[in-house]
């Protein structure tokens, strides 16, 4: 093993890493803004779905079936490819961002996301264990007020562990995005393989890219996850 890495061309892996840094800053920022409006678009959906109406609960559970029973790679196909066969779309305001794959990519790795993001925080909003929410009433907090003040912030501290799953899952999955031309990590390595005819060691040095970026997000969650736990001991 350490022999046939000795052998191996590191040269090319130097020659081209400022390449390789610039699909991982390309793939850092599909996963940051996917990741964060996500999350936003997230919290009503998993409001939503933990209501005890049927009827509000209908909506929400119908996208999040669809984007959570779909790959994502037929997805990225949809957006990318399938909006361009509609006149109303190529002729819509729209249609200069649904042409560009940066565009798409956002766009579907976003609403992918947040039907995971917002079972995650469904979950998390059916764990608060009742007391909590009985001693907010008994204090006189309106619904809202136990919304914003008890329910949500419980609901973090609950749905984190899984919501930094998600993240890292996002990072992987951001690989898929090589299909519709965008030169993040895993499309610049298939570039500079073509070029190189070095598979192994172009896609070696782009698995370490990944593997380092995944274990400064997962330091990250769990220095934030210890902060949360210390905040929640220090309320009490």
């Amino acid at each position: 093993m350490l022999n046939g890495l000795r052998n191996l061309d590191w040269g090319v892996v130097a020659k081209y890493a400022p390449k390789l840094v610039s699909g991982a800053g390309l793939t850092l920022e599909l996963v940051a803004i996917s990741v964060v409006i996500g999350l936003i678009l997230a919290i009503p959906l998993g409001i939503a779905r933990a209501s005890k109406h049927w009827y509000v609960r209908a909506l929400p559970y119908g996208y999040m079936f669809f984007f959570r029973g779909t790959p994502l790679l037929v997805q990225l196909f949809l957006v990318y490819y399938g909006l361009a066969q509609f006149d109303a779309v190529r002729q819509g305001p729209l249609w200069p961002y649904l042409r560009d794959p940066f565009w798409c990519a956002i766009i579907t790795m976003t609403l992918h996301t947040a039907a995971y993001i917002a079972e995650i925080l469904r979950g998390a909003i059916q764990a608060i264990p009742p007391g909590e929410l009985e001693a907010a009433r008994a204090l006189g907090m309106s619904k809202t007020q136990t919304l914003f003040y008890i329910t949500l912030p419980r609901a973090a501290r609950i749905g984190l562990p899984a919501y930094s799953n998600e993240v890292i899952l996002m990072l992987k999955a951001s690989s898929l995005a090589s299909t519709i031309t965008l030169l993040e990590l895993t499309g610049m390595s298939r570039t500079i393989i073509a070029r190189t005819y070095l598979p192994v060691e172009i896609f070696f040095a782009a698995g370490m890219f990944y593997l380092v970026i995944a274990y400064v997000m997962v330091r990250a969650f769990k220095l934030l996850e210890r902060r949360l736990r210390v905040d929640a001991c220090q309320g009490r």
